[in-house]
C-alpha cells in the first residue's frame, strides 16, 4: 500500500486546528459588524484575532507548499488561498476556508457522492451567506441612500439575492455592495445548478439501478424457460424411446397369429364329405 505523502499527512493534522481558526476568524470578523457600538478593547481583540488566523493560514500555505512535488501546480490549484494570504484586504475570502476543510473532511469520509456534494453544498451556502450579509452590512449601513441598516436586512437580501428572487425591498446602494450583489448572484446560480445536477444524478442512478434489476431478473427468466424447455425436450426423448420398444417386440407374433392363422369356412355348395369305411365281412 502506497504510503501518504507528507504533504497529506499534514493536511491531515492540520484540518480541525485550521477548522477551529476559521471560525474564530469569523466570529472576530462579526462581532465589529453587528455590534458596531462594542467598547474599544472588543474591537482591538478581534483585530488581533484576525491577524493571528491570517498568520497562521500563512504559515499552513508555506509548509504545504514547501511539502508539495509539483510547487507551480501546487499555486496553480490553490490560487484563492494565495490571494488570502497575500491580500490581507480579502480576508473575508478565508470564510470559504470551512467549504474546503468539509471538502477535505468529504473526501476520506465512506458517503455517498451525492451526500459529498451535499455536504459541500451546504457549507458553501452558508460560507457564502454568511459573508455576503456581513459585508454587505458593512459596506451599506453608513451608505446615505443605503436600506440595508442591520443584520436582519442584510441576511434577508443575501437569501433573495443568491436565490435570484431579488424582491427589490432592499439592495445596494454603493458600488462595493453592487460587486458583492454580483458575486452573490453568480454563486447563486452556480449552487443552484450543482443543486438541480445533483438531484438529477441521484433520479438517474435510481432508474439504472431499477433497471439493472429488472435486467437481472428478466435473464434468470430466461435461463429458467430455457431450462424448462431443455426438461420437456428430455421428457419427450425418454417417452419416445419407451413407447418405441413393445412395439418392435410384437413383429413376429404378429406374422404368426396374423390372416394366414384364421380358418376358412367352406363354401355353401361344396359336397360334402363322407367318411368311406369299407363293409364289414
Amino acid at each position: 500500500m502506497k504510503e501518504p505523502s507528507r504533504q497529506l499527512l499534514w493536511e491531515r493534522r492540520s484540518q480541525t486546528p485550521l477548522l477551529l481558526l476559521a471560525v474564530a476568524f469569523a466570529v472576530a470578523y462579526a462581532v465589529p459588524i453587528v455590534a458596531p457600538d462594542a467598547r474599544a478593547q472588543v474591537h482591538r481583540a478581534c483585530a488581533y484575532v484576525e491577524w493571528v488566523v491570517w498568520g497562521a493560514f500563512a504559515v499552513d500555505y508555506l509548509v504545504r507548499l514547501a511539502l508539495a512535488a509539483d510547487r507551480r501546480h501546487f499555486v496553480r490549484t490553490h490560487w484563492l488561498d494565495l490571494a488570502a494570504v497575500v491580500l490581507p484586504l480579502v480576508q473575508p475570502l478565508r470564510l470559504l476556508r470551512l467549504v474546503a476543510t468539509l471538502m477535505l473532511v468529504g473526501r476520506r469520509a465512506r458517503m455517498a457522492p451525492q451526500i459529498q456534494l451535499t455536504t459541500y453544498v451546504a457549507g458553501a451556502v452558508v460560507g457564502l451567506l454568511m459573508f455576503g450579509s456581513l459585508a454587505v452590512l458593512s459596506v451599506e449601513r453608513d451608505a446615505p441612500d443605503g436600506n440595508i441598516k442591520n443584520l436582519g436586512d442584510a441576511v434577508w437580501w443575501s437569501f433573495t439575492t443568491m436565490t435570484t428572487v431579488g424582491y427589490g425591498d432592499h439592495s445596494p446602494t454603493t458600488g462595493l455592495g453592487r460587486v458583492l450583489a454580483v458575486g452573490l448572484m453568480l454563486s447563486g446560480i452556480a449552487l443552484l445548478g450543482v443543486v438541480t445536477a445533483n438531484i438529477a444524478a441521484w433520479f438517474i442512478s435510481r432508474f439504472e439501478r431499477d433497471d439493472r434489476a429488472d435486467m437481472l431478473q428478466l435473464a434468470a427468466i430466461r435461463e429458467l424457460q430455457d431450462e424448462v424447455r431443455a426438461l420437456r425436450g428430455e421428457v419427450a426423448r425418454l417417452g419416445g424411446t419407451a413407447a418405441a420398444a413393445p412395439g418392435a417386440g410384437a413383429g413376429p407374433v404378429a406374422a404368426v397369429t396374423g390372416p394366414a392363422a384364421v380358418p376358412v369356412a367352406d363354401p355353401p355348395n361344396a359336397p360334402a364329405q363322407r367318411e368311406v369305411t369299407s363293409p364289414t365281412p
